[in-house]
């Protein structure tokens, strides 16, 4: 048994979540038990500051400097806090924060420039040092470095966490990105046919949406309720789909430089002659995230699944949920809770999951989700 600490901050940026978890076995036998899970908010300044990058501000090289050491230190105290009133952890799994991503490109001139790029701020050296724990960050670089686009990588830890023998699943993550892994029965070669990609704009577009509409007062739209008192604007959201990335196949990734504060204005420009309330813009959003998931499964999928779990920060908007249960029709729509693992801290847990198996030499990535050629050892690992 091994006790680790998982971190991520995701797309939304709305805060590190962290879970501290006893992991013990490999693959099918692999087991979590989480100990304790909490997300701890940014500081407001720090908040902003990745923001602004994440939106392409220019800043110097000192100044980036200094937002990775903010970072890692926000990573830090993090760490020591989730472990308040329990033994300590022996390794650490820090995704960090997410401020580019550029998939690979088809059309690169030659290989170095067909590659893509990703960058997680948040020195693992650094909460090496602080918490005197081993640490292991920078998940994503190997696979794109031999091809891939270092998304998503929690597909495997899905395989071997929520996978059923009968049943084909897909496990929806609704971040500030929506990613899915598709789970086939349990049997034969089903770990090759499984498949995984970034489904495009889960919670950013939201956000970004209701920090405009209040001016900044609000962050979110808890549990969906301004979004469903609105109604939504059909012939809008057959415009949205039209968005290239939705036709893309898959292996395929995306972020912020795409769904990201150009796009919300974009949205808000187009919606203008049809002269929405901002609960009816909101709910106009919201149909655009169900009804891409749900275009996504069933123009990329083998199959439909026969149950869908969510997890993520959107598993808790109860109009998003509500809204895909009705476009997937007798598709049960569930959350991961209701099979034992936390939606709420997933995420983390699977980067801490990526850990321990860095740690015991065993890959992270599923090719057939990230595109890579093969399976490789994910993480830089960092010595307390």
């Amino acid at each position: 048994m091994t006790r680790v600490i998982g971190l991520i901050s995701g797309t939304s940026v709305d805060g590190i979540d962290a879970a501290l978890v006893d992991i013990s076995g490999t693959d099918l036998d692999l087991k979590v038990e989480l100990l304790a899970g909490e997300t701890y908010p940014y500081p407001a300044e720090l908040r902003e500051s990745i923001l602004a990058v994440c939106a392409g501000k220019a800043i110097s090289m000192a100044e980036l400097a200094q937002l990775d050491d903010a970072i890692a230190l926000s990573f830090t105290q993090a760490a020591q806090n989730i472990q308040t009133s329990h033994q300590p952890a022996t390794l650490i799994g820090s995704h960090g924060q997410t401020v580019y991503h550029r998939p690979p490109q088809s059309q690169g001139i030659n290989q170095l420039h067909s590659l893509g790029y990703t960058l997680q701020l948040g020195r693992g050296d650094l909460i090496a040092y602080l918490t005197s724990i081993t640490t292991v960050s920078n998940f994503r670089l190997a696979d794109i470095a031999i091809g891939g686009h270092g998304a998503p990588l929690v597909p495997r830890v899905d395989a071997y966490l929520l996978s059923h023998p009968e049943e084909g699943r897909c496990i929806q993550n609704l971040g500030g990105i929506g990613n899915v892994a598709y789970i086939p029965p349990r049997r034969d070669n089903w770990l090759e046919k499984m498949r995984g990609w970034d489904t495009g704009p889960a919670n950013s577009l939201l956000d970004l949406a209701v920090e405009h509409l209040t001016h900044g007062a609000k962050t979110y739209d808890e549990d969906g309720k301004w979004a469903a008192s609105g109604t939504f604007c059909q012939p809008l959201v057959e415009q949205w789909l039209q968005q290239d990335y939705f036709y893309l196949p898959p292996p395929k990734s995306t972020g912020r430089e795409l769904f990201g504060v150009y796009y919300l204005h974009q949205c808000l420009k187009d919606a203008e002659p049809y002269q929405l309330s901002p609960a009816d813009f909101l709910a106009t959003l919201t149909e655009l995230t169900a009804t891409s998931i749900v275009h996504s499964y069933q123009t990329f999928l083998p199959q439909m699944p026969q149950r869908v779990f969510l997890c993520g920060g959107g598993s808790r908007n109860l109009y998003l949920k509500q809204r895909l249960q009705s476009l997937l029709g007798t598709i049960p729509v569930l959350t991961t809770d209701e099979v034992g693992l936390s939606a709420d801290f997933k995420e983390a847990i699977a980067f801490a999951v990526l850990a321990y198996w860095r740690q015991l030499g065993i890959p992270g990535n599923l090719p057939s989700a990230t595109g890579a050629p093969h399976e490789v050892l994910l993480g830089e690992i960092h010595p307390a």
